[in-house]
């Protein structure tokens, strides 16, 4: 699927206008979300303040469970918001598609974009070889990543690479995937006849409630295998 987004530039670099935008609005919806969920708090939550705190005890139990007890505190503001972010974010290509006249899309989920997806990797990767190396040293940081067990530094080295792709490529390849399929029953009405209108509609349907499914457990899956990724690297093999 060819997809064309819309671009802009700021003196000689340029930039995807709809993955910006997307990820701005995102992250607008996220602030609105904890800003509108957290207010009023009492000791007896009840309602909204009950949803948000479900979420907070979900997202510490992820890092719970691939951390020592110890570093729970420290990683699960992070959980939290990387959770939450994702989560938005690859539903928010569900709610509608804008795509004009020339066949240029100005919304859609930025997590169906792999430079997003990718970028997220590589910011896992990178925050968990910098809080290994400020945890354990520099010296004792490579002993641990790259030469336990001893012999594995080939391996060791090569999942660094593996570990960006397969994260940023899984979340990329689930959500897009969804949007396309979306976009290819919605373009049976057009190219085959209203009278596709009733099968159509249904399969829209059904496929969205799989798609919001998928889109959690991949946003469940993202922030699960980075709470691993960095307590491999913060904890002593």
């Amino acid at each position: 699927m060819d997809e064309k987004t819309w671009v802009f530039h700021i003196g000689p670099i340029w930039f995807d206008g709809t993955v910006t935008t997307m990820i701005l609005v995102t992250c607008v919806i996220v602030f609105f979300i904890v800003y509108a969920f957290t207010r009023n708090l009492s000791l007896k939550p009840k309602g909204k303040q009950n949803a948000i705190e479900w979420v907070i005890d979900f997202t510490t139990n992820i890092v719970g469970d691939n951390m020592p007890r110890k570093e729970v505190r420290n990683f699960s503001l992070f959980s939290f918001t990387l959770f939450l972010f994702i989560f938005v974010a690859n539903q928010i290509g569900l709610v509608t598609k804008i795509v004009t006249g020339d066949e240029v899309t100005y919304w859609k989920s930025p997590t169906a974009d792999p430079f997003v997806t990718m970028g997220l990797a590589l910011l896992v990767l990178v925050l968990a070889n910098y809080l290994g190396s400020e945890k354990l040293g520099l010296g004792g940081y490579i002993k641990n990543s790259f030469f336990t067990p001893s012999g594995l530094f080939p391996i060791k080295l090569m999942e660094e690479f593996t570990n960006v792709i397969t994260l940023g490529l899984r979340l990329y390849g689930n959500i897009f995937a969804g949007e396309v399929l979306l976009s290819l029953i919605a373009s049976m009405v057009t190219s085959s006849g209203w009278w596709t209108l009733p099968f159509a509609i249904p399969l829209e349907m059904i496929w969205i409630a799989f798609s919001l499914f998928i889109g959690s457990i991949q946003a469940f899956v993202f922030t699960t295998l980075s709470m691993v990724y960095i307590s491999h690297k913060i904890e002593v093999e």
